[in-house]
């Protein structure tokens, strides 16, 4: 497994890929510095951090999604989620044809490994309420305001 570490407004983010494909972008609690990393890995870091600079709206990097049928039906509704815009777990329910399963598209969510990139964090509560985040609903709330500000 190639990694590589990303220093973010959020604290840091390691970056996980294997045959030339990100499998996981995660919120970690220590920074290491790495020397020497695939192209590709230094590609989705700068990705990254146009991000978080407010310059890149949609990711160009190859994905590897790993988990159920459903869940890669919801991640992949996921990234149709326009930059600054959040839907509910109900509204995406209806989008994966499942419309009374908004906890199983909850759960999906939960499982997704590819943070920030596939961005579940724009979907939220019926009642506007956030729901959870695997990074915290810090970093969350974050995502969310930081994007409504750049849109």
């Amino acid at each position: 497994m190639d990694k590589i570490y990303l220093k973010s407004i959020l604290g840091p983010i390691k970056i996980e890929g294997k045959n030339e494909k990100i499998t996981k972008v995660s919120f970690i609690n220590e920074y290491i510095e790495i020397n020497e990393s695939p192209e590709y890995l230094k590609e989705c870091k700068k990705q990254l951090e146009e991000y978080f600079l407010g310059k890149r709206k949609e990711f160009e990097v190859e994905l590897e999604l790993s988990g159920t049928d459903f869940q890669i039906k919801v991640w992949k509704e996921l990234l149709k989620i326009p930059y600054g815009k959040t839907i509910t777990y109900k509204e995406l329910a209806k989008k994966v044809e499942n419309p009374k399963g908004y906890r199983a598209v909850g759960n999906a969510n939960n499982k997704n490994k590819i943070a920030i990139i596939i961005p579940c964090h724009r979907v939220i509560l019926s009642n506007g309420g956030l729901g959870g985040y695997e990074g915290g609903i810090e970093k969350k709330s974050y995502l969310i305001d930081f994007e409504k500000s750049i849109d």
